[in-house]
């Protein structure tokens, strides 16, 4: 049961969500389907996938769960025609699906900014593209929610998923515009530091004292970014289109995340 919305806010709708066998897009399947929406999760691990499904059904939310690697267009055309047969339709798209790992941008190999650029960039593109062309476009439109990330003052050791956020922000604003006449509305909700299973992947001297460079002193929670988009999925985001919510405790208007070394000193 949702903390926040009324538990029939979104009664027969269908959401898709991408990447939700754990983490923030578990809380998003969780949240969807806690408000009467009918849930599809895709993933590329089996384990995870089925772990992160039982624990929806348990709480009484009718979910599907299905394999995709969405870098790969053939699996994500089988996983929206999965959708399609299971659940006849699709209301709301959450882009959630994403990686990145931390490194200086000068050690990146061809193949990790690949990898985390075809993930980040690609696969949101390939999901929407494919999700409104088979459904959207000729049923009377529905919502598109990317998930990004806190990068507006740019992203140090993690330049190549802030270059791909950023492209995907882009993006929205330009869906937007663009399929506003299919009534499709595109948004983007960018998380800032969040509690979550997205932190296993930095060390723990990293990730220690990261609250201290959030402005109210603490992690967000991955409940609070399903909130954010449980809202733009509801008949509350209706006249949102184009836009990015900043899910960060004022983290992109304060801090530093990349220590500079002092020069020097100039020899005499």
């Amino acid at each position: 049961m949702s903390k926040i919305f009324r538990e029939d806010l979104l009664k027969d709708k269908v959401a898709l969500v991408s990447g939700g066998g754990s983490g923030i897009g578990l809380a998003i399947a969780k949240e969807l389907g806690s408000l009467g929406a009918r849930i599809i999760i895709c993933g590329r691990k089996d384990e995870k996938l089925r772990k992160g499904l039982k624990s929806i059904q348990d709480i009484g939310i009718t979910a599907d769960s299905f394999i995709c690697d969405i870098r790969e267009v053939p699996q994500v055309e089988a996983l929206v025609d999965f959708a399609l047969e299971k659940a006849g339709k699709i209301d709301i798209l959450v882009n959630n699906a994403g990686g990145q790992f931390p490194s200086p941008a000068i050690a990146y190999s061809p193949k990790g900014w690949n990898a985390v650029i075809n993930t980040n960039l690609n696969g949101t593109w390939y999901m929407t593209q494919t999700v409104a062309k088979k459904w959207m476009v000729d049923h009377g439109g529905g919502k598109v929610i990317n998930i990004v990330a806190c990068m507006w003052k740019g992203f140090p050791a993690l330049a190549h998923t802030g270059a791909a956020r950023a492209a995907v922000v882009n993006l929205t604003k330009s869906l937007a515009v663009e399929w506003a006449q299919f009534k499709i509305l595109v948004n983007s909700v960018a998380p800032g530091i969040i509690d979550s299973s997205g932190l296993e992947v930095y060390s723990s001297e990293l990730i220690k004292d990261s609250w201290r460079r959030v402005p109210i002193k603490r992690l967000g929670t991955s409940e609070e970014v399903a909130w954010a988009v449980a809202y733009l999925a509801s008949p509350a985001g209706d006249y949102y289109t184009g836009a990015t919510l900043c899910i960060d405790g004022g983290h992109a208007h304060w801090g530093d995340m990349w220590p500079i070394p002092d020069p020097e000193p100039e020899k005499k």
